[in-house]
């Protein structure tokens, strides 16, 4: 958000004189904008926008006085000689651009022990900060001469004195958690109004796409009819009827009060378009604002995406999709707006975004926390969150929905134990299952056989896997590590004497692995033989069919995961074949390892375990839990403390301290880099490029780039040129090895 540049040279205009009034922001093309108007607008804004009436209160209060500070004259004379957006951009311990802390401390002038409100107006720009680094703030004598300047600028006694109608017996009444997510979400609200109304003035046209006409009734009326016609033309199958039965007894779930709910439905029961159908019934039921679908990886995302936009025909700008894969050509100008604030009906983003907004600290990531207030929350492949920071995800979304009136469910296949009776002290103490036990979901859509390593047999070597899959017409083999699914593709290629084995892994990019699905699934239109070597990526949401599945033992939800890529449209006469074998290597180290271990341990008690049970998902979730420090980081402690920076840096839900993105030399891959060449990074040409990246090692690509075999273009993007192609190849992806340079797939999981 930026307003317009001065004209340089012969052409340049004089700038139009400022109004003698204090002013909030100003352009170069001549329009100034009242900071009194501004402050009551963002109060006005804040309080319209709190997620409950403790709330409101206070952030009236926060909008009022978070720009107090620009009442002083040297920061008139800034606004009014630099960039007007630019001028008024403050850095953490910046003192010449300060304009949040004169506010913050007369918040606490007004009131000592309105420290929640201090705190919020301080972090407006540079981020909520850690408490002794605030109260280091507010107690320094050069901060605390910035209020007794501004005091002497004559600022209007009513802003000053405004009422605050703040129940302060109630705020002193919640424990520390309560009064850190309070805090958060004052912040996140008093952020979005200020971006909002500033963005009003700078760029009014942005901000007039924000103007969303659908309602959350109209697309449960329109998936209600695309469910219904969809039914009345499906063949009479034994899936399509349970897939009946599980929507008819969700649907008729949604009245119940709102709280935390399990969708417990096998691998093709429906549970993408059954789960947002419920969210937006019992959206409507009890007056929540938005759904907003978390899923953990960006490939389930574009399907589910799809999905819902074919369901919500017509009214697709109710529907936002906030993510880094989302294909620039189909990204809207609603989407691209909504994403900053998620102001939609329904949002469709990763659980990486939705965990992280709620342990954020900057003001762009906190804006949309209040957004998740009053919402449903459907949480897809919940098996998936890391058990090291379970503690904290699981006591934020408690909050949500104990203090925020958010329900959330709880969707998957492999349902996690994520309740209090599990043995989980933070866990939510009553989870509610939609789909009855009666329906017998999962024994119906019994269309597998699993067979399981006997402890006897011992490791199956990849040698005789290969010669197992080089007999199989339709088979897919899925192991534990990058470098074993090459090394068992040239395996089998040997055991048939051609290059027609088909790899997939992560050593390939986005647009790559789309590629090669689109093909797998043309070949079995085709009637081909189609043999498949892939690492863990294809286990959730990738939408494979196979009569035979290998798996290496893992975790019992990884195993049953692969169970889903068997027979999974039940289209074979009898059933399918998945079989479990112990490989030569072992999973990588932490969790993977951690849950491949509590699988043997329970096969050794239940030699012939049953994945349609879901005691036993139970009993292994609460085995790997027992095993895990659930919150590894002490984040939960830093919490109470209210170290707000050092949450957000310790909360991370992907681990990529390690990793790095290297941009690859895949087709496709050349406008978008020399659009970046000319004209410099944008969102747009940074989404574009995100299909055509692999994930190395960060320590292997600065020796790639140090040595020259990497470009790094515009300073944003390391690319992996033309001059080192062969690196990259139309099998395997990245191969470095094959042209001399050092080979990161070794130290890469999947």
């Amino acid at each position: 958000m930026k307003s317009r540049q001065p004209d340089t040279g012969a052409g340049e205009r004089p700038r139009a004189k400022p109004p003698d009034e204090p002013l909030a922001h100003a352009t170069w093309d001549g329009r100034f904008h009242s900071l009194r108007e501004h402050l009551e607008a963002v109060g006005t804004l804040a309080a319209r926008l709190a997620p409950r009436q403790d709330l409101a209160d206070a952030a009236r209060a926060v909008g009022l006085w978070h720009d107090l500070g620009k009442y002083l004259r040297d920061f008139q004379f800034r606004i009014r000689s630099e960039n007007g957006f630019e001028a008024h951009l403050e850095k953490e311990g910046e003192l010449e651009r300060d304009h949040s802390t004169a506010g913050g401390l007369w918040a606490l002038r007004r009131d000592a022990r309105w420290m929640p409100l201090a705190l919020a107006i301080l972090g407006h720009h540079a981020g909520l900060s850690d408490l002794p680094k605030f109260k280091a703030r507010i107690t320094s004598p050069e901060k605390k001469a910035l209020l007794e300047e501004v005091l002497r600028q004559g600022v209007p006694a009513d802003l000053l004195n405004a009422s605050v109608n703040l129940d302060i017996q109630k705020l002193l009444s919640f424990n520390k958690l309560q009064l850190e997510m309070w805090t958060r979400m004052l912040f996140s609200v008093l952020c979005d109004a200020d971006f909002l109304d500033s963005e009003s003035f700078f760029d009014s046209d942005r901000h007039e796409k924000r103007k969303v006409e659908v309602t959350l009734a109209q697309l449960a009326n329109r998936l209600r009819a695309y469910l219904d016609e969809k039914q009345s033309g499906a063949r009479d199958t034994e899936v399509n009827r349970v897939r009946r039965e599980v929507l008819t007894a969700t649907l008729s779930a949604a009245v119940q009060p709102p709280g935390v709910f399990s969708l417990t439905v096998p691998t093709g029961g429906g549970k993408t378009l059954t789960s947002m159908a419920f969210a937006l019934e019992h959206a409507q039921a009890h007056g929540h604002h938005r759904v907003i679908v978390a899923i953990p990886y960006t490939s389930i995302i574009e399907q589910s995406a799809e999905v819902y936009r074919q369901a919500f025909a017509g009214l697709e700008q109710g529907l936002i999709e906030h993510h880094s894969a989302i294909d620039p050509e189909r990204e809207t100008a609603l989407n691209r707006v909504a994403s900053d604030n998620w102001d939609a009906p329904v949002v469709v983003t990763t659980t990486v975004q939705l965990l992280e907004s709620l342990f954020a600290n900057r003001p762009g990531a906190c804006r949309k926390l209040h957004r998740i207030a009053r919402s449903v929350i459907v949480l897809d492949e919940a098996q998936t969150l890391p058990p090291g920071l379970l503690d904290p995800i699981l006591s934020g979304l408690q909050a949500l929905v104990a203090d925020y009136g958010c329900s959330v469910v709880i969707s998957t296949a492999t349902q996690p134990a994520l309740g209090q009776r599990a043995g989980l002290p933070l866990g939510f103490p009553h989870v509610r299952e939609l789909v009855p036990t009666e329906l017998r979901a999962f024994e119906r859509l019994r269309r597998v056989r699993v067979s399981w390593p006997k402890a006897e047999a011992g490791k199956m070597t990849y040698e005789a896997l290969a010669e197992a899959m080089a007999g199989e017409r339709d088979v897919l083999a899925i192991v534990h590590r990058r470098d074993d699914a090459r090394r068992l593709c040239e395996l089998v290629d040997a055991r048939l004497g051609h290059q027609g084995t088909v790899h997939l892994s992560a050593l390939m990019c986005p647009a790559h692995r789309s590629a090669v699905i689109a093909d797998i699934k043309a070949r079995k239109a085709r009637g081909e033989a189609v043999r498949v070597v892939a690492t863990q990526l294809v286990e959730a949401g990738v939408d494979l069919d196979f009569a035979v599945v290998y798996r290496a033992l893992g975790g019992l939800d990884s195993i049953a995961q692969a169970a889903g890529r068997c027979n999974r449209e039940g289209l074979l006469d009898g059933v399918g074949e998945l079989r479990v074998f112990e490989a030569e290597t072992r999973p990588p180290r932490g969790v993977p390892q951690a849950a491949q271990d509590v699988t043997r341990s329970l096969l050794a008690q239940r030699p012939d375990l049953d994945l349609s049970a879901p005691e036993n998902f139970r009993l292994y979730f609460e085995r790997l839990f027992a095993n895990q420090k659930l919150d590894a980081k002490g984040i939960q402690e830093l919490r109470a403390n209210l170290s707000f920076k050092e949450v957000a840096q310790r909360f991370q839900l992907v681990e990529d301290d390690w990793s790095a993105a290297l941009v690859v030399p895949y087709e496709g891959v050349e406008p978008h880099i020399e659009a970046l060449r000319q004209f410099g990074p944008s969102r747009e040409r940074l989404r574009a490029l995100q299909r055509f990246t692999v994930t190395v090692p960060r320590k292997v690509r600065e020796e790639w780039l140090t040595g020259g075999m990497v470009e790094l273009i515009q300073d944003t993007v390391a690319f992996l040129g033309t001059a080192h192609r062969p690196a990259y190849g139309e099998r395997f992806g990245l191969v470095p090895d094959q042209v001399g340079l050092r080979d990161p797939s070794s130290l890469i999981p999947a």
